[in-house]
């Protein structure tokens, strides 16, 4: 049996003769299963079928073809997509900006802390399974001017990471006077776009 990169020279050298008419050959390859919910197969095989047709373009349409049917193992389908393509991690969907989640976790903690449902910032590491230096940094989000935490909470999902980060904001936070912050911070919104 040839294979078939031994084929296709013998084939397009047969093309560029004089006068030799150039076949039309067009083939399709149909997968019929049944499919679970998760994609798996819900059949043990899957039933192939080949379809060729010989002819002008249409052939299909016309009903001029020939068909090979065969069953093949589930786990063995063929894939006309080469590996590199089938095996594509999917597209990344839009998600929340993490800058805007921590901001979130902050007001939320600071709401447990003033309502005494948690006694300190130590007993919010505890419960959250995080350090207390993490929480202090979170925390310190909190204490950004309120026009500024509205910008970041009104960030819209994307699939990428916003230029806007947690680190970006913590020396803008260290600043007394919400005029000075949010200056900074325009200059922030300046640079990243």
């Amino acid at each position: 049996m040839r294979s078939i990169e031994g084929w296709l020279p013998e084939c397009n050298s047969a093309r560029r003769r004089p006068g030799a008419a150039e076949p039309e050959i067009y083939f399709r390859i149909l997968h019929v299963a049944v499919d679970g919910p998760n994609g798996a197969p819900v059949a043990a095989y899957r039933e192939q079928t080949v379809e060729i047709a010989l002819g002008p373009k249409g052939a299909f349409e016309n009903g001029n073809i020939g068909t090979l049917t065969r069953q093949v193992p589930a786990d063995r389908g063929i894939n006309a997509l080469p590996p590199r393509v089938r095996n594509r991690k999917p597209p990344k969907g839009p998600r929340t900006p993490r800058v805007v989640e921590l901001l979130r976790k902050a007001l939320e903690w600071q709401a447990l802390l003033a309502s005494g449902a948690a006694a300190s910032q130590a007993a919010i590491a505890e419960r959250e399974g995080i350090t207390r230096a993490r929480v202090t940094q979170v925390m310190g989000m909190f204490r950004l001017a309120p026009e500024i935490q509205q910008h970041i909470l009104s960030l819209p999902d994307a699939v990428r990471r916003p230029p806007i980060t947690e680190r970006a904001l913590r020396p803008i936070a260290q600043l007394d006077s919400n005029a000075d912050q949010k200056a900074r911070f325009q200059e922030l919104v300046e640079q990243t776009q």
